[in-house]
C-alpha cells in the first residue's frame, strides 16, 4: 500500500446529491486534505437501470458548490482512470478470469426461480437465506447441458470455510465476520457486468485507495470485499464506517422525510450559503475540541481529527442549520446577501426583473434592514411583506397597542410632523418622533410602539426610521390616516 493517503467518494449517478452522500464526500475530503493526501471521485454507474440523466453532473456540480475539490476524476483525469466503472469492464473481466482460472470462482447456472425456491425452503426451516452452493462443483456434462438449454451463467466467488474476517474500523474499533455466514456470492451478473462488491474492491486496489470512509450501511459489504482482496492476494485498505444520520424523531433520515430537505440543490435554491452547509454537515457525526461551532473550510481542514468521528448516530437539526447559516449571513457582505435575496423577491412578483438604478438601490436598502435576522435568502419574501401591502390587517397584539388612549394624539401629531419634513430621510424621520415626544409628553413604548404598529402592522421589526423611509412618505401618511380612522370608527 502506498504511503500517500488516498481516499475516494464513489457516487452512483442515480439521483442528485443527498445530505448523507454529501457528508461522505466531505469527510473523505477533510481526511485527505488534513493528512496531505489525495481525494478521488469515482462514478459507480454499473446499475444502468437506476442511473438518471444528469445524475453525474448534478453530483459534481453541488460538490463544487459546497466548496469540495478533488484531485482525480472524470473531469480532471488522473493516473488511475478511467473513473467511470462502465469504462473499466475490461479490467474487471481480467480479474474475473484470474479467479476462474485459479478455481477461486465458478460459473453458476441457477435460475432466479430456482434461487427463490431455495430461499423459501430455507426460510421455512427457520434459516437465514444464503446460496447453497448447488452449482459449486458442476461436471463438464452438466455445464454443457445447462448451456444447451440456453442458460447464461453468473460468476460466483468461492467463499472459504471457517475463516474469520477481522478489521479495525477507524470509527468503531474491531469488527469481525465469519465466512460460514455467507454463501458463495455473485461477482459478475449473467450479462457480464460486475457486481458492486467485486467492482469496488478491484477499483480500490487499482486506484491505490488507502482508506475507505463510508456510511455504516456498508459494514456488511466489507467482508465480501475482503474476500476479493484475499482471493487476489491484495492488501485491504483501512475501513471506517460513519454513524447514521437521524431525523428529529431519532429515526433514520429518509428521502421520504418531507419536513427535512434532503438534497443540497434545495438548500442552494433557498439561498443557503455553501460554507454554512459545509460547516453544518461536518458536525453531523464529528465534533471539534471545545465549544466553538463556526469554522471556515480552511479551519476545518486544519482541525479535522478522524479519531473524533462519532460511532453514535447524528441528529439532523434544521433549526441548528438555520442558526449556523444566519451566522454566515450576518458575517457576509451586503452585496452578497443582496445578490442571493433579489431573485426571490423577483420570483415572488415583488420586484421587476429589469429594475432601474433607483429601484435597485431601494431594494438593496430594504434587504440590508433584514440581513441580521435572515436565516436564508428566501425568507426575505415573508420578512419584507409589509413593504408591498396596500392595506394592513392588524392582528390582536397590534390592535391592543392601537387601542391605548394616547394613540390618536401620537399618530396625528406624528403625521403633522412628517408633513413638515423637507427631506424624508431616516435622520429627519427620527427627529420627527422626538418632536412628537416634546409636543405631547408621551415617550418610550407609549410613543414608539403606536407609530411602529400603525406604519408597519408589526410590534417588532427593523430600525423604525429606516423602515418608514423605505415605505415612503405617501404610504406612511396613508397608513397613519387609516389607523386613526379605524380607531375613531
Amino acid at each position: 500500500m502506498t504511503n500517500e493517503i488516498r481516499v475516494r467518494y464513489a457516487p452512483s449517478p442515480t439521483g442528485h446529491l443527498h445530505i448523507g452522500n454529501a457528508r461522505t464526500a466531505l469527510f473523505n475530503y477533510l481526511y485527505a486534505r488534513h493528512l496531505g493526501g489525495k481525494f478521488i471521485i469515482r462514478i459507480e454507474d454499473t446499475d444502468e437501470k437506476r442511473n438518471v440523466a444528469g445524475g453525474e453532473q448534478s453530483q459534481m456540480e453541488y460538490l463544487k458548490w459546497l466548496g469540495i475539490e478533488w484531485d482525480e476524476s472524470v473531469d480532471v483525469g488522473g493516473d488511475y482512470g478511467p473513473y467511470r466503472q462502465m469504462e473499466r469492464l475490461d479490467l474487471y473481466q481480467q480479474y474475473i478470469d484470474e479467479l476462474l482460472d485459479k478455481n477461486l470462482a465458478y460459473k453458476c447456472y441457477v435460475t432466479e426461480e430456482e434461487l427463490e425456491a431455495e430461499r423459501e425452503a430455507q426460510r421455512a426451516r427457520g434459516e437465514v437465506p444464503k446460496y447453497s452452493g448447488a452449482h459449486r462443483d458442476l461436471t463438464e456434462e452438466q455445464i454443457k447441458q445447462f448451456e444447451a438449454e440456453g442458460r447464461q451463467p453468473s460468476i460466483r466467488i468461492r467463499v472459504p470455510e471457517g475463516v474469520t474476517y477481522k478489521f479495525n474500523d477507524l470509527v468503531r474499533g474491531e469488527i469481525t465476520f465469519e465466512s460460514n455466514d455467507f454463501g458463495d456470492w455473485v461477482i459478475a451478473k449473467k450479462n457480464g457486468t460486475p457486481t458492486y462488491n467485486f467492482a469496488v474492491a478491484v477499483d480500490d486496489y487499482l486506484m491505490k485507495i488507502t482508506d475507505v470512509l463510508r456510511g455504516e450501511e456498508h459494514i456488511s459489504n466489507t467482508p465480501k470485499q475482503m474476500m476479493v482482496y484475499d482471493a487476489l492476494g491484495w492488501e485491504a485498505p483501512r475501513f471506517g464506517h460513519m454513524a447514521l444520520i437521524l431525523n428529529e424523531q431519532r429515526k433514520k433520515l429518509s428521502k421520504r422525510d418531507e419536513h427535512i430537505l434532503q438534497f443540497i440543490g434545495q438548500y442552494e435554491k433557498l439561498g443557503y450559503l455553501p460554507e454554512a452547509l459545509f460547516n453544518f454537515i461536518t458536525l453531523l457525526g464529528w465534533s471539534p475540541v471545545g465549544e466553538e461551532e463556526i469554522f471556515t473550510d480552511e479551519q476545518l481542514i486544519e482541525i479535522f481529527d478522524p479519531s473524533r468521528l462519532s460511532s453514535s448516530p447524528a441528529v439532523f437539526d434544521p433549526q441548528k442549520l438555520k442558526w449556523i447559516n444566519n451566522q454566515y449571513v450576518k458575517a457576509s457582505s451586503l452585496d452578497r446577501i443582496v445578490d442571493l435575496s433579489l431573485p426571490h423577491l423577483v420570483e415572488a412578483g415583488r420586484l421587476a426583473e429589469d429594475m432601474s438604478e433607483d429601484q435597485r438601490a431601494w431594494a438593496r436598502e430594504l434587504i440590508s434592514l433584514y440581513q441580521e435576522q435572515l436565516n436564508y435568502a428566501a425568507e426575505i419574501v415573508e420578512l419584507t411583506e409589509l413593504f408591498f401591502k396596500e392595506e394592513i390587517d392588524y392582528d390582536e397584539e397590534a390592535m391592543a397597542v392601537l387601542k391605548e388612549e394616547q394613540v390618536p394624539e401620537v399618530l396625528e401629531t406624528y403625521s403633522a410632523k412628517l408633513d413638515e419634513l423637507e427631506a424624508f430621510e431616516p435622520d429627519a424621520i427620527k427627529k420627527a418622533v422626538k418632536a412628537v415626544q416634546k409636543e405631547t409628553g408621551h415617550k418610550g413604548k407609549k410613543l414608539f410602539m403606536p407609530i411602529r404598529v400603525a406604519t408597519t402592522g408589526q410590534t417588532h421589526g427593523p430600525e423604525l426610521p429606516n423602515a418608514i423611509h423605505l415605505l415612503g412618505k405617501e404610504t406612511v401618511q396613508k397608513r397613519l390616516k387609516n389607523a386613526v380612522e379605524q380607531l375613531q370608527a
